[in-house]
């Protein structure tokens, strides 16, 4: 872990400057005092409550050694505490106000709070956003009322927060938490400790924090991510997320939290439409376009997850060890078929198995136990018998600089006195390793007395132990992985920067004055293409047939002809285009069909006339286009183009601004660079000049407000570049 640089803590809301603007500030708020409060009062505290009952109860049995001061009008005592009946009534200003009251009530005892300087507001009452429309005003009025009184707010409809180094302030964990190093926020409460808490310490998998955001009436999910990757404690931040509301700060934490040194990894729900109406009706939130989350994911650094157990593997790789410096793996199993299915599992994650050879090579080869003859490979078959010598194998491989990690697969009884060898063994190779070492046990888990803890379990305790051959290479993929992004971050500008050159130049573009709500004619597109280095096909717009043919005798090549309409987007359904166009004859008589065809669907009065273009040289076929997006702003889409659009269906997506290296990364992401490089009868051409292309495409999409959506395609890319030869832009109302 890296310390995250100069940006500190910050008191005010949203963002560091106080604003909360959308895409502000990336700087965390303060929240020590929730999650490791000195006092807390506790609001509607009683014992008979299932909600503020139990979470006073393990507040006090997992170690909190501050002052509670419960608050409860209809009670004298409580805990053997005396009961306060208002929050105005405590003798102290505490550091954090637990809120667990109707929600008609809710408002006024968080205003009472801040007004006296709490400074947080832990909100367990339900029945806000999520429940109905006089719930959702009730939230609003908090929103405001906390805002005024200068007080953050947890919740509502919140089920706690923990830290286990701090205070359990939640009523469904159901054993003390013992310290770790994965900070965890999670939109479902119930996920939350119920899952993650529980099946992790089952595992020996500790957190550092756990927070439930609720409602996010004030603190978010991004909050939180940005307080967990400043703290020294945290060695990885794990999110479950169902929507965020400001994407493009999300992505700004993230960044800055993976560039400093922290790995994020995030489950986000909402590929399926099942999931997407689940989350409608959980917590009122949305969830955006899952390319989209995926390009901003991938620009960020983010590693998306596919579920709970697979977030729990990788997270155990990332808290044990800092990352590998590349992704050079040496494996050494006691399977001979075991290791033949590593080396498959480990080429369909892209790590590197490198030779086993040299000095590495002899010395296996000296250790009389193994019984090996001629060559080792990699994975290497140690065989069982390698069992009994693991710690002369690993002097041999530790030493060889050749890799960066190591698994040990152990394919035998995790229970019995073997395995009590293998396992001290074991730990030993760890506690000499330079570099991460990864056990994979395969073998029998549950031992004979079930009161026994079995050798491959106190392992754990200290050393990342995996049961499943795909979990456990994901986990290590996951790290490698992560190095990767880290470096790949460091070679691009932040998300910040980028987002502050497009905003020194936006005011000199064209944009302000466009006509909102409509299709573009070329007149009024062409310019904004232009001011952006968008290059577009030679046109001329003819208004009638003797200017069509003199524009077809001026470009003196066959051309194209296409009705100009902003009614008539879709020109080509119509048959309003007309392809190979020869004379300046045919261009009369071009000139007239298209118009025809045009006026069977539109009035005369919508055609701003017609599209004299030259015909382009034979190419590749590209796509690039910008859309809106359900929670981004706007998303740029490059691909193959053309009949190759259906064809292929592959494109792949960006979230503006994005650098010069996302967007090359894009492009060969797709089938486009090898459609560009590889082609059949032709010399290869250049994906610079397409990059060039996306990154003036992503500038106009980030710079001006007023294009809800662009639509270049094909774009032709010839030896000389691409061009576009068709083009559409709407504008947002």
């Amino acid at each position: 872990m890296t310390d995250n640089g100069a940006n500190g803590p910050e008191t005010g809301r949203g963002s560091a400057d106080g604003a909360g603007a959308r895409g502000g500030a990336v700087a965390a708020p303060d929240l020590d005092a929730l999650f490791d409060p000195g006092s807390v009062a506790v609001v509607g505290a009683s014992p008979d409550s299932f909600y503020s009952g139990n979470l006073v109860e393990n507040l006090l049995e997992y170690g909190f050694d501050g002052t509670l001061y419960p608050v409860n009008p209809g009670r004298d005592e409580v805990w053997g505490r005396k009961c306060y009946d208002d929050i105005a009534d405590v003798p102290e200003t505490v550091d954090l106000a637990v809120v667990s009251v109707p929600r008609e009530y809710v408002v006024d005892v968080v205003g009472t709070a801040g007004e006296r300087g709490v400074p947080v507001a832990l909100v367990l009452t339900a029945g806000f956003g999520e429940a109905d429309d006089e719930g959702a005003e009730l939230e609003a009025q908090l929103a405001e009322t906390a805002a005024e009184a200068g007080i953050r707010v947890v919740g509502p409809n919140c089920i706690g927060v923990m830290a286990s180094r701090g205070a359990t302030l939640t009523s469904t964990c159901s054993r003390e938490p013992e310290p770790g190093g994965i900070g965890l926020v999670s939109q479902s409460g119930a996920l939350a400790f119920t899952t993650f808490f529980e099946r992790a310490a089952d595992r020996d998998l500790h957190f550092s924090h756990i927070v439930s955001t609720g409602n996010e009436t004030d603190l978010s999910l991004t909050d939180y991510v940005a307080y967990l990757a400043e703290q020294p404690s945290v060695e990885v931040v794990c999110a479950y997320v169902e929507g965020i509301d400001d994407p493009e700060r999300f992505m700004r934490v993230a960044e800055r939290a993976v560039r400093s040194g922290t790995p994020v990894l995030t489950v986000k729900i909402g590929q399926s439409d099942l999931a997407e109406e689940a989350t409608l009706s959980h917590t009122g939130s949305l969830t955006g376009s899952d390319d989209a989350w995926a390009a901003a994911f991938d620009q960020t650094g983010v590693e998306r997850v596919p579920d709970i157990p697979d977030l729990l593997a990788r997270a155990n790789a990332h808290a044990a060890y800092d990352a590998p410096d590349g992704d050079r793996i040496c494996v050494a199993s006691t399977s001979g078929g075991l290791a033949s299915l590593l080396a498959d599992m480990a080429a369909e994650r892209d790590l590197a198995l490198p030779d086993i050879d040299g000095e590495t090579e002899e010395a296996l080869l000296d250790i009389e136990e193994l019984l090996t003859y001629g060559e080792f490979h990699n994975p290497a078959d140690i065989r069982g018998y390698g069992a009994e010598v693991l710690p002369e194998i690993a002097d041999a491989v530790l030493a060889d600089d050749a890799f960066d990690a190591y698994v040990f697969a152990i394919g035998l009884p995790g229970v019995d006195e073997r395995a009590e060898t293998i396992a001290a063994d074991l730990e030993s190779v760890v506690e000499r390793a330079d570099d991460p070492v990864y056990v994979l046990w395969t073998g029998r888990k549950e031992p004979d007395d079930p009161t026994e803890t079995p050798p491959y379990a106190r392992l754990r305790e200290s050393v990342p132990v995996y049961e499943d051959p795909g979990r456990c290479l994901d986990a290590v993929a996951s790290a490698t992985g992560f190095a990767a992004a880290r470096e790949r971050l460091a070679d691009r500008p932040p998300r910040a920067a980028l987002a502050d050159a497009r905003g020194r130049t936006a005011d000199e573009r064209p944009g302000s004055d466009l006509p909102t709500g409509r299709v573009l004619t070329w007149t009024e597109a062409e310019p904004l293409l232009s001011a952006f280095d968008v290059p577009t096909v030679e046109t001329r717009v003819a208004t009638d047939a003797d200017a069509a043919a003199a524009a077809a005798v001026e470009l003196d090549r066959p051309v194209a002809m296409k009705v100009d309409s902003p009614a008539l987007p879709h020109r080509t359904d119509a048959g309003a285009v007309e392809l190979g166009v020869e004379s300046p004859e045919a261009a009369r008589d071009a000139y007239r069909a298209v118009r025809a065809a045009a006026r069977e669907r539109v009035a005369d009065d919508d055609i701003a006339g017609v599209l004299v273009q030259p015909m382009v040289a034979e190419g590749v076929e590209s796509l690039v286009g910008v859309a809106p997006g359900d929670v981004f702003d706007s998303l740029v889409t490059v691909g193959p183009g053309g009949v190759l659009v259906e064809a292929l269906d592959e494109s792949a997506t960006l979230v503006p601004p994005f650098s010069r290296a996302d967007a090359r990364r894009a492009v060969e992401a797709t089938a486009l660079a090898d459609l560009l490089t590889d082609r059949r009868g032709g010399d290869p051409l250049p994906v610079e000049p397409v990059v060039d292309l996306l990154v003036n495409v992503g500038d106009l999409a980030a710079s001006v407000d007023a294009v809800a959506e662009l639509d270049l395609n094909p774009v032709v890319v010839t030896e000389d570049g691409p061009v576009a030869v068709d083009a559409l832009v709407r504008t947002s109302d």
